[in-house]
């Protein structure tokens, strides 16, 4: 019997496949969990993650509304990070995950910051 956990894990195997991520142009990983969301710039030539931010962050933490509306603010915050760092534009990976819901406030947070993907 395939789970739901095995089914995504092997659309994101196929995903992983085209998207990889260059110290210019970082992969933007998302990974989300019931309660948190999770997400990464990550240089794949290196192995290294350049930023990253989370719902657990305290600012975000502190910050009340649903779970779509905090992924919004991560992406966000992301953005802030990456342009510290000197980012403007990634690659996508949704992680197996729909593109839908928080994944796609992420997305939307993180273009709304100021990244191009």
């Amino acid at each position: 019997m395939i789970t739901k956990e095995v089914k995504r894990q092997k659309i994101r195997y196929r995903i992983r496949k085209k998207i990889s991520g260059t110290a210019q142009k970082p992969r933007l990983s998302v990974f989300r969990s019931n309660s948190d969301i999770y997400v990464q710039l990550i240089d794949d030539t290196t192995g290294t993650t350049l930023a990253a931010a989370s719902s657990r962050d305290k600012d975000i933490k502190a910050q009340t509304g649903t779970k779509s509306e905090k992924s919004k603010l991560v992406g966000a915050a992301l953005a802030a990070k990456a342009k510290a760092v000197g980012i403007t534009a990634c690659t996508f990976d949704r992680g197996g995950y729909l593109y839908h819901g928080r994944v796609k406030s992420v997305a939307d947070g993180a273009r709304e910051g100021g990244l191009q993907f």
